[in-house]
């Protein structure tokens, strides 16, 4: 059931796509798993090659608290889109003075003035697909092909296209193995757990800020409305990218996951 640790010194070959088949047994039975004994897992089998991916939500926000409650170094990055809230880049300082970590700032190749001489003012408000394709999809893509396997913090229940999702996978749009330990919690759970240790976590949740995001596409949610409803709003679109599954051209789910994306 261990899948065969690998050392960190080890050059990321294709060889180690055949994780693909080696994680079927560990998949089945990690959804048994509580989230510390999937990062445990993660930690020593992948070493220095897994890290954890976070926008600092407040998912994030208890899965950075976990890992360091099993392991004092850890990796870590974000992708900063050059379009934070100034509340989300505070969070950054207090994160990495509580834990003592450094975060790793991953960036598009082009700067916001570069992306707007190329692709117009405000790409956000006209092909926010695009924009996120460039600020997001790109960096990460470029960041994980350093790695054999990213942990995240998404959740089954906060979009459709998540909802399938299992604690241990492999995640075919970027080659790697993807660990998602707190992906069968609710939001009620996150919270507990973030006022049961004292997790700091980002001023904006205090002011109908339930998912928060860019500045341009991040707005407060309004009494009833879905927790992502300020994202992206007056399109229809709930992710960003960075979990979509995308079939291989011509596969039976293809016309299933174009729908999901565009919310139909």
């Amino acid at each position: 059931m261990k899948v065969q640790p690998m050392k960190d010194q080890s050059p990321y070959t294709k060889d180690q796509y055949n994780m693909k088949e080696s994680i079927a047994e560990v998949q089945i039975a990690a959804e048994n798993w509580t989230p510390q004994r999937v990062l445990t897992w993660a930690f020593e089998t992948f070493g220095n090659r897994v890290a954890i991916s976070s926008a600092f939500g407040a998912e994030g926000m208890v899965l950075i608290d976990m890992a360091s409650r099993v392991r004092k170094h850890f990796r870590l990055f974000t992708i900063d889109t050059e379009f934070l809230f100034p509340e989300t880049h505070n969070l950054m300082d207090r994160i990495e003075e509580k834990y003592g970590i450094a975060i790793d700032r991953v960036y598009s190749l082009l700067s916001p003035e570069e992306q707007e001489r190329s692709h117009g003012a405000a790409l956000w408000s006209i092909d926010p697909d695009q924009c996120c394709n460039l600020r997001k999809v790109e960096p990460l893509r470029r960041k994980l092909s350093e790695l054999s396997a990213w942990i995240t913090s998404i959740r089954r229940d906060q979009t459709a296209v998540r909802s399938g999702a299992r604690r241990v996978e492999w995640d075919a749009k970027f080659g790697l193995v993807k660990i998602n330990p707190i992906v069968d919690w609710t939001s009620k759970q996150v919270w507990r757990y973030i006022h049961d240790h004292d997790v700091p976590y980002n001023e904006l949740h205090n002011q109908d800020y339930p998912s928060i995001g860019c500045t341009h596409c991040t707005r407060a949610v309004r009494p009833g409305e879905d927790p992502r409803a300020g994202r992206w709003a007056g399109f229809a679109k709930t992710e960003c990218g960075l979990h979509m599954i995308e079939p291989l051209p011509g596969s039976a789910n293809q016309g299933a996951a174009k729908a999901a994306k565009f919310g139909n």
